[in-house]
């Protein structure tokens, strides 16, 4: 994963990759299909590097330049291959989340921001599993956010998996809209993001289903 151990070993400037919806945590993987030019070079630079890009989500504006969140996740580019017909194929590890403090005016062709990493210092270290909500009431507003949207989950999983990953493959992958998305990601805490992420998947699935799981 790196050498990341207190924010001072994370960089000064970051690259972005500005996307909507796509979201990566601390801890998480985000598999990309990079084949943009600007992209492309943006990778390129990473690998010759740290192999630090920064996932941002944008909020409107000309598509050329999208205006992006005040925050992001930086990631580490943990795979990578290259297709026949020149598309990179990634995968990010999350590292740390950061605050935009400014954008950079720069000459690549990719954009550059000065990253706040101090809001997001806990990213560093795994996360506390105290203060964390009940996974039987999670599973049951996924259970009625499911069957209002209709949509399928490995419910296997769902009962299985540590509730860092569960509440991050959710906080992915459920078609949340792009401030919910957001709010999501700068939910301070696991415990805070999985209160969020509850309530998200009650007014989806219009409130929690009473009674025991199934």
């Amino acid at each position: 994963m790196g050498p990341y151990h207190k924010t001072s070993d994370l960089p000064d400037t970051l690259a972005i990759f500005p996307l909507p919806g796509a979201l990566v945590f601390p801890r998480w993987d985000l598999p990309l299909n990079i084949f943009e030019p600007r992209y492309l070079n943006m990778i390129d630079d990473a690998m010759a590097g740290a192999r630090l890009i920064g996932m941002i989500q944008t909020t409107g504006g000309p598509r050329a330049h999208p205006d992006i969140a005040r925050a992001g996740c930086a990631a580490r580019i943990t795979r990578y291959s290259e297709t026949g017909d020149g598309r990179y194929l990634i995968t990010l590890t999350g590292i740390c989340r950061f605050a935009v403090r400014e954008e950079l005016a720069v000459t690549s062709p990719y954009r550059q921001v000065v990253p706040d990493w101090a809001p997001f210092a806990a990213d560093l270290h795994a996360a506390p599993d105290t203060g964390l909500p009940d996974r039987a009431d999670l599973v049951r507003a996924l259970r009625s956010y499911t069957a209002a949207q209709g949509l399928q989950a490995d419910w296997t999983a769902v009962e299985d998996a540590p509730m860092e990953t569960l509440v991050h493959a959710l906080a992915a992958g459920c078609p949340f809209e792009l401030l919910e998305k957001q709010a999501l990601l700068e939910a301070v805490t696991l415990a805070e993001r999985a209160r969020v992420l509850i309530s998200l998947l009650e007014i989806g699935g219009s409130g929690p289903v009473p009674g025991p799981m199934q």
